[in-house]
């Protein structure tokens, strides 16, 4: 009999704390490390960190370049919280809502023996938990967790769990007649790491034979739902559809992949850094993301789930297409949509073209 959960339904687990405000601990090599994220950590619960000894706050290389912080361990920063440090100070570094507000916020003393691989993992964890990029780290004992009831993860089963990609499994399939095309049905993929279900939308009943019209779609709730007039989101997405419908065929798949991977309220952090003047790009770096941290590993899954190996793919981005290509779904043809420009979206669409290689 077996009841105890595996590595992917720990992790699961560990992540809603996270979002609660719920420290973790990791156990690696080097032992252990009670982590919690800066974003929705408490007063109290950074206390009681502080008091078990040196906290680290770990940040993106992206992150710390904006703030001027040595990073001496290249894709994450170390930063040594001063005795005392009050929850305000973590959060203006780990948010740049004030950056401009409050430019100077160093110097930073940061840390730069020692292995940063539990430190690495704690800011990816927090990543995948789709908040800020940033956690606070402190070394504890090693059955730490089981005396005060917190999830363990092991360093070596975690790590590669999260960049793997997670087996989707067809949930189910129903007619849902669509104004672009009354002979769609909607197909439900649920991913086995308990992470967000993705969906297939297919028109008609495709040759599996022949290259399919296909689109990877990343939702898109401003765009989609709301008809902002920040992105192309919306018109591409009913541009697609209008024209598997127009031609009787093709698939269009709906990745949960808000924000480009980084979430909803982290896109919305974005929207507001834009705001203030920088690009998209721009925004991503100051939060501590990459320009793009979507998987579309996602989508090349679902096409070979239904039969497909082939796609004629609606896309403006080469990204896509060569992700397609690597997994082994040829792409025919790549299909231009260029749709949905406004004035308002104008400057978005320019760096998209410039900085990420969009073909517009």
């Amino acid at each position: 009999m077996r009841f105890a959960p595996d590595t992917y339904e720990t992790l699961s687990r560990a992540r809603a704390d996270l979002r609660m405000g719920v420290p973790v601990v990791l156990i690696g090599a080097e032992g252990a490390a009670l982590v919690a994220p800066a974003e929705t950590l408490g007063a109290a619960r950074l206390a009681s960190m502080q008091a078990l000894g040196p906290v680290d706050l770990v940040l993106t290389g992206r992150r710390a370049e904006t703030l001027k912080a040595r990073a001496y361990d290249g894709d994450v920063a170390r930063v040594v919280l001063p005795d005392g440090a009050a929850l305000d100070w973590v959060r203006d570094l780990a948010d740049p809502a004030d950056d401009l507000n409050a430019p100077m916020k160093g110097p930073f003393a940061t840390r730069r023996d020692g292995s940063a691989a539990l430190h690495r993992l704690a800011v990816s964890l927090c990543k995948s938990a789709r908040l800020l990029p940033a956690a606070l780290v402190v070394p504890v004992a090693a059955g730490f967790a089981a005396e005060n009831g917190l999830v363990a993860l092991r360093a070596d089963a975690v790590a590669p769990a999260l960049t793997a990609l997670p087996a989707l499994d067809h949930v189910v399939s129903a007619k849902v007649p669509l104004r672009a095309a009354q002979n769609a049905r909607l197909h439900i993929f649920r991913p086995e790491d308990g992470s967000d279900e993705h969906y297939a939308i297919e028109v008609g009943r495709p040759d599996r034979d022949k290259p399919v019209l296909a689109r990877l779609h990343s939702a898109c709730f401003t765009g989609d739902l709301l008809g902002s007039l920040k992105c192309d989101c919306g018109p591409q997405l009913n541009a697609a559809l209008a024209q598997m419908g127009a031609e009787g065929a093709g698939v269009l798949l709906y990745l949960n992949q808000e924000g480009r991977g980084i979430g909803l309220a982290n896109k919305m952090r974005a929207y507001s850094l834009q705001d203030q003047g920088f690009d998209t790009v721009e925004a991503n770096h100051r939060l501590g993301f990459e320009d793009d941290e979507r998987d579309f590993r996602l989508g090349a899954q679902i096409l070979s789930k239904m039969g497909f190996g082939a796609v004629r793919l609606l896309t403006n981005n080469p990204a896509k297409v060569a992700m397609m290509e690597h997994c082994g779904i040829t792409v025919a043809e790549r299909v231009p949509l260029q749709v949905g420009k406004t004035p308002q979206n104008a400057a978005y669409l320019a760096t998209k073209a410039k900085k990420s290689g969009h073909l517009l």
